[in-house]
């Protein structure tokens, strides 16, 4: 048989083989650590027997340790109560024993150092240290010895764990666990893990290795490996089911608890995982206020009332984060939600939404009962029995002139007059309403705003103006142009107040009314009117010195038929024409110069352009002066060509149409018309030009083609004839 000490020469991970002396152990601790606290560093692999002794933790000089640590003696868990800082100290030697009343070592000395690590390095995870066990964080395999891991990783499986080596060709392994787990050994000696583990199931398993050769003869003793599944933080606190809405009064004093909340944590009970605090999340304190309205116990969950008051009807929901792990840096969180109802009390004296009416004017005739003034009052209070009023006249109404009615469940009060008024006995009055809450208050009294003043003001009787007819009425052709009189109106009292008249309801906008003579005139031409047809306005007349005093009369107008127009012949108008583009200048159209009245003094001429809506379009007319208006072009571009423009002059109930004869040309750059040219009788046109001059040319080609045709034929009658038939030449 092999010895059993070269099975641990054979292992990659270190292991101790004294118990007396226990490896070191390492953890860091992030320099000024702003987190909660306390803060659990790393959990020590304590013996069972832990529960018969007591755990003291020291420094390397075997006293109690002087720095910031302790021992959770429930979980085992180290942990550090305050920020560390690295230039004050780098490190700790701590040591860890379980001991006895008396002073007797159960276990250890156990020694952990404790690195400050620089708040510029970048932290790289959970580090542990142990030297017999293995230890496999829930999915994800530990090594004992020290290694960096990020938290929550979740890897490959099967996954390796550690490996055996026995010396020799001829070497078997077998692996064997209790209970049954998840693990497996190939035959180079790697140790897997084949699943996920989780600690709940099963926490601790016994790892049994023989080295065997190939006739299945052991070469030495199995070998034992312990692996703890440590608990991963992985089950977030559970917060109790949201119940019924919890009621406190309102004006509660501050520290009246609300709520006890008790949130749940399945990891295990003895773990820092499941240790639960609580943070109140909302409501949010208010800008610039300091106080909160509620507050939450950090351990025991108690939710209680602040400072900061609350209004009845509130419905407000709180939100309260419960973490476990202390609320250190990698625990979970819940949210937990609690609603609370502000319940009302009478605490809100009633108040008039207005403390000062009128003054308000009634005429000293006004008959008794009339209403003057409504009330509005309010309360603040929510529940219906609370706003119950009741009303009083507190003061002015000594004579009782004045009443009050309303309705029990009502805010608003009436003030009704009770007895006739008297401009000389009480030109004026002031009444005091005072309100009170039917209930008895509980808050402060009632303020300023419980009583409200109403002043009246009586007004001495005077007669309204009366006009001389109870209704009028007139008619008016449909032709006649802006201007025309159509009646006056007068008071009834020549020597009565004066009077300035008005109209109203002339939707129309066709008439006009002189505001002191009470002359009714048309404002414009009655476009759109029809013969026969029947347009009321009212005529409105105020005294000049009490507008208030005022009456109205209706007025009656019957449109007749348009008389036939006589047709004058325009006086001669020099030739002009308008430009297109439009430019500025335009056609000046006089009246008929026939007319003898103009010249004697009678109202001056009126011009309309006529009423074709194209004229009316296409064309401006503006009158100049009493015998003259000015035509011009309303649009931009209009046809070039020469128009007939009718306008309409009139005088009184006499009217004229003439017929304006405008030419519109294209203008160059100096407004001059450019006017098109046309053809000059006995002359030719282009094409008669082109036609001649092309036969011409077809005439001189005809004509050389016949010279040419017959040189070639005669040169041709010289050469065919014999040399002898040359006549000889005479001699003398």
């Amino acid at each position: 048989m092999v010895p059993a000490w070269l099975w641990l020469l054979c292992f990659s991970i270190p292991q101790a083989v004294l118990e007396a002396q226990l490896a070191e152990l390492s953890v860091e601790v992030p320099e000024n650590y702003g987190g909660n606290f306390p803060l659990y560093l790393m959990k020590l692999l304590l013996p069972r027997e832990g529960a018969k002794g007591q755990i003291v933790l020291s420094g390397d000089s075997g006293k109690a340790a002087e720095g910031p640590f302790a021992i959770d003696p429930d979980s085992g868990f180290l942990l550090v109560t305050r920020a560390l800082d690295r230039e004050e100290q780098a490190e700790y030697q701590l040591q860890v024993t379980l001991e006895t009343e008396d002073g007797r070592v159960l276990w250890g000395p156990q020694p952990v150092l404790v690195h400050v690590k620089d708040e510029n390095d970048q932290a790289s995870g959970h580090q542990a240290t142990a030297t017999i066990e293995v230890s496999i964080v829930e999915s994800i395999w530990v090594p004992l010895e020290p290694i960096h891991l990020a938290e929550n990783l979740r890897v490959l499986y099967p996954h390796h764990i550690a490996q055996v080596r026995w010396s020799g060709s001829d070497v078997h392994y077998h692996l064997e666990s209790h209970p049954p787990g998840p693990f497996d050994v190939d035959t180079e000696g790697n140790l897997y893990v084949t699943r996920e583990l989780d600690q709940e199931a099963q926490a601790e398993y016994l790892l049994q290795v023989w080295a065997q050769n190939s006739r299945g003869e052991d070469y030495a003793a199995p070998l034992e490996l312990h692996v703890l599944v440590m608990d991963e933080n992985d089950n977030p606190p559970v917060c109790p089911p949201r119940g019924p809405a919890v009621s406190i009064p309102e004006l509660s004093p501050a520290g009246t608890e609300v709520t006890r909340l008790s949130a749940e944590d399945a990891d295990s009970p003895s773990s820092p995982n499941s240790h639960i605090v609580y943070q109140l999340l909302s409501p949010e304190p208010e800008d610039g206020v300091e106080r909160r309205a509620f507050q939450v116990e950090t351990t025991s969950g108690i939710v209680t009332l602040g400072g900061l008051p609350l209004r009845a009807g509130q419905d407000i929901l709180l939100l309260v984060l419960a973490m476990d792990l202390a609320g250190t840096e990698g625990g979970l969180s819940s949210t937990c939600e609690v609603e609370v109802t502000v319940t009302d009390i009478n605490d809100h004296a009633p108040e008039f939404t207005t403390s000062q009416i009128g003054p308000i004017s009634l005429p000293e005739d006004v008959e008794p009962g009339t209403l003057v003034a409504t009330l509005t009052a309010t309360d603040a209070d929510l529940e219906p029995a609370f706003r119950l009023m009741d009303f009083a006249i507190e003061r002015g109404n000594t004579e009782g002139t004045f009443g009050l009615d309303w309705e029990p469940d009502s805010g608003h009060v009436q003030l009704r007059l009770c007895k006739n008024l008297s401009y000389e006995a009480a030109p004026s009055h002031e009444v005091v309403v005072v309100v009170r809450s039917v209930a008895e208050l509980l808050g402060p009294g009632p303020g300023p705003g419980a009583t409200a003043t109403v002043t009246v003001l009586v007004e001495r009787v005077i007669p309204p103006p009366k006009l001389d007819r109870e209704s009028y009425e007139a008619s008016v052709p449909i032709s006649a142009p802006a201007g025309s009189l159509l009646l006056t109106v007068q008071p009834s009292d020549p020597m009565s107040r004066p009077l300035r008249f008005s109209l109203v309801n002339d939707s129309e906008g066709w008439l006009c009314i002189e505001k002191v003579s009470g002359e009714v005139r048309t404002a414009q031409s009655l476009q759109g009117a029809q013969p026969g047809n029947i347009y009321t306005v009212f005529v409105e007349a105020q005294d000049a010195d009490e507008p208030r005093l005022s009456t109205s009369v209706p007025l009656v107008i019957h449109f007749l038929k348009a008389p036939p127009a006589p047709a004058l012949t325009p006086a001669p108008v020099p030739s002009r024409y308008l430009c297109t583009p439009r430019q500025d200048h335009g056609v000046i159209v006089s009246g008929p110069s026939e007319d003898p009245d103009l010249d004697s003094g009678h109202s001056p001429y009126r011009f309309a352009l006529g009423p074709n809506p194209t004229v009316q379009r296409d064309w401006r007319l503006q009158t100049l002066n009493g015998s003259h208006a000015y035509l011009t072009l309303a649009l931009h571009w209009v046809e070039p060509r020469e128009y007939i423009v009718p306008v309409v002059v009139s005088r009184n109930a006499q009217m004229w149409q003439l017929w304006v004869q405008v030419i519109v040309c294209r203008c160059n750059v100096e407004g001059q018309c450019m006017r098109k040219v046309g053809h000059m009788k006995g002359m030719p046109t282009k094409l008669s030009a082109v036609g001649i001059l092309v036969g011409t040319l077809v005439a001189i080609g005809i004509f050389l083609i016949l010279i040419f045709t017959h040189w070639t034929l005669s040169r041709k009658k010289d050469l065919d004839q014999p040399a002898d038939s040359v006549p000889l030449k005479a001699t003398v």
